[in-house]
């Protein structure tokens, strides 16, 4: 059993990651990016179903400012940009199989009821 000082601190942790993921569509787009290696702006915003143009222009930012992801642009005619995941970014990869398995089962549970 944790002590109150190292729940405190557990806490803490689970709120510091929950800061950078609570952008409604934040887990969305890196669950995508787990399973793209590269996504162009428009793949993505087929694959999430929902979001606007603005609101994958703003949660890819903030994602690129907290290091997730990386943005490259390509030489190409017309310009070509590609979103992934960085290697901090693909340590998420874990969280968003067992966030998966749980929501499978989760599913699962309640049709059965």
């Amino acid at each position: 059993m944790l002590d109150n000082h190292a729940c405190k601190q557990h806490i803490r942790a689970v709120h510091d990651a929950m800061d950078v993921l609570n952008g409604k569509w934040t887990i969305s787009i890196i669950a995508v990016l787990c399973y793209h290696q590269q996504r162009r702006f428009s793949d993505i915003l087929s694959d999430v179903k929902g979001i606007s143009n603005k609101m994958l222009s703003k949660e890819l930012k903030e994602m690129e400012m907290n290091k997730l992801i990386t943005r490259t642009v390509m030489d190409t005619q017309p310009v070509t940009v590609y979103y992934e995941l960085t290697d901090y970014g693909q340590k998420l990869q874990a969280v968003i199989k067992n966030l998966s398995d749980w929501g499978s089962e989760h599913r699962k549970k309640i049709i059965e009821e």
